[in-house]
């Protein structure tokens, strides 16, 4: 395996081409579909909320592969499993092309999830087999410039394949996508770190490490509070088919150019972030975003509750509760990990698992009770980050209790 001082600069440039493919598996399949809901629920016989559920099905297998994958890449080394992930995302992805039923369509969603997760999960596991630790966190920025610009195009380009090909096209373009991508990682993407047999896949030995991190004061209470500021992203993308097809009666391809616009509120939010950084500590951008998020949803929620806001009012409100989620997320997430030097990968995997999962979880209630418009994607939302901010506070008096314990013992 060569480093990535031994590599020329060239070779440098079409590793991270990719690596950040890989890195775009996931939020295509997630937002490339979107502007199909209409289609879809017509198709199988259903409403638009109903079809949200396919997205929230898609994170909770999503939120799975995170666990999964990691011990599998560290026992079989990065190819095997990465090789059979994408292998089970093809016959997944073929599966929602034929699907029939709605109900159909939710678990061929939940394995192409499944198996697209080896794709995230390998590309960051990778970064740090290919590139030393000085020129990680440059290869991490651009995945995730990589990532954020992805819910920009996505949308947009499913638009014109919904428009001219049907919704199952959608998905057939995902199997070619992942097909491409599977013959690039044969061929050309270089072996990473080997295989390690010493690597234990039993429950009880990772389990008994989850356990120890979860009773980690700092890590839970920023890893709940900045999954629950985060899931805002999960909510309105499961939400945005109804509020803005559903409610505001636009088109595909109008709705696909106010999904674009409204993700760009999120990379506004991380790249805030980085200015903030230069004169805030992290937690103190954390608590204000948190704070700034709570507001806004409220009084979002207060007013469509009123019948208040039109359409261009609706895109503002959501483009500032976005913003305030590409603030928190990014310093809870380093303020949960700082603790471990030692299961920082099992540390991260968990992160990554209660973000999934709770985003999946408080998504799949926008469609339960197929209400049209803002009103579920507004409530879900304001419930969010009321409970990021109870479990902030929540967390501190606990760690608070915890130091005075040590103390005292």
């Amino acid at each position: 395996m060569q480093s990535g001082t031994t590599r020329t600069r060239r070779e440098n440039f079409f590793l991270i081409l990719m690596l950040g493919a890989l890195s775009t598996l996931t939020p295509f399949s997630i937002d490339m579909y979107l502007p199909a809901f209409p289609q879809i629920a017509n198709d199988l016989r259903t409403t638009i909320a109903r079809v949200s559920v396919s997205v929230s099905t898609y994170f909770i297998g999503y939120a799975l592969g995170q666990i999964l994958y990691g011990p599998l890449l560290d026992r079989f080394g990065r190819k095997p499993p990465l090789y059979a992930g994408l292998g089970l995302y093809i016959l997944a992805s073929v599966g929602c092309m034929c699907a029939h039923t709605i109900e159909a369509l939710f678990l061929c969603r939940f394995f192409q999830a499944i198996g697209g997760s080896a794709a995230s999960v390998a590309a960051v596991t990778m970064v740090r087999d290919f590139f030393p630790a000085q020129e990680g966190a440059k290869v991490f920025s651009l995945l995730m410039l990589v990532l954020s610009v992805s819910p920009m195009l996505a949308p947009t380009f499913g638009s014109y394949v919904v428009l001219a090909w049907g919704w199952s096209a959608v998905f057939g373009i995902l199997t070619a996508i992942a097909i491409l991508i599977l013959l690039m990682v044969i061929f050309f993407l270089p072996e990473g770190q080997a295989a390690d047999p010493s690597v234990s896949l039993r429950l009880r030995p990772i389990f008994r490490t989850f356990g120890q991190i979860l009773r980690d004061p700092q890590f839970l209470t920023y890893t709940l509070a900045g999954s629950f500021a985060f899931a805002g992203l999960f909510v309105y993308i499961a939400g945005s088919p109804s509020i803005f097809m559903d409610g505001f009666g636009v088109s595909a391809k109008a709705y696909g150019g106010i999904f674009a616009f409204i993700a760009a509120g999120l990379i506004g939010g991380s790249q805030l972030n980085i200015a903030l950084a230069k004169k805030l500590d992290g937690t103190r951008i954390f608590k204000l975003a948190l704070r700034s998020q709570f507001v806004l949803s409220q009084i979002f929620l207060i007013g469509v509750l009123n019948g208040w806001y039109g359409l261009f009012s609706t895109i503002g409100f959501i483009f500032g509760i976005l913003l305030a989620a590409g603030l928190c997320y990014p310093n809870a997430a380093a303020a949960a990990l700082a603790p471990f030097s030692k299961n920082a990968g099992s540390a991260a995997a968990l992160l990554g698992f209660f973000q999934m999962g709770l985003g999946a979880m408080l998504s799949s209630t926008v469609g339960l009770g197929n209400f049209k418009g803002s009103l579920p994607t507004a409530v879900v939302i304001a419930c969010a980050s009321t409970l990021g901010l109870i479990v902030l506070g929540w967390g501190k008096s606990w760690g608070q209790s915890r130091r005075l314990m040590k103390n005292e013992s």
